[in-house]
C-alpha cells in the first residue's frame, strides 16, 4: 500500500466560512488519494463539511470532535 501524504490545517479560532476556505486552498495543492485533516473551532464547520464533501466529490472520511475541537479528515478525490 502506497503511503498516504496527510496535510492538517489548524483553523482553530476562525468563523465561518474561513475554515472551509482554507480545506478548499489546500486541497488545491494536494494530490488525488492525499489526505487533508481540518481542525476547527466553528460549530458551524460540522453542516459546511459535510455539504463541502458531497458537493466537490471528495470522501470525508471521519468528523469527531473532542474538548470543542472538530478535526475533519478528507481524502481528496
Amino acid at each position: 500500500m502506497p503511503d498516504v501524504t496527510v496535510t492538517e490545517v489548524d483553523a482553530c479560532g476562525l468563523d465561518c466560512p474561513m475554515p472551509l476556505l482554507k480545506a478548499k486552498r489546500a486541497l488545491n495543492t494536494l494530490q488525488s488519494g492525499d489526505r487533508l485533516r481540518v481542525l476547527a473551532t466553528d460549530t458551524g464547520s460540522q453542516r459546511d463539511f459535510q455539504v463541502f464533501a458531497e458537493q466537490s466529490g471528495h470522501l470525508l472520511l471521519d468528523a469527531d470532535q473532542r474538548d470543542g475541537v472538530f478535526c475533519y479528515l478528507i481524502e481528496k478525490r
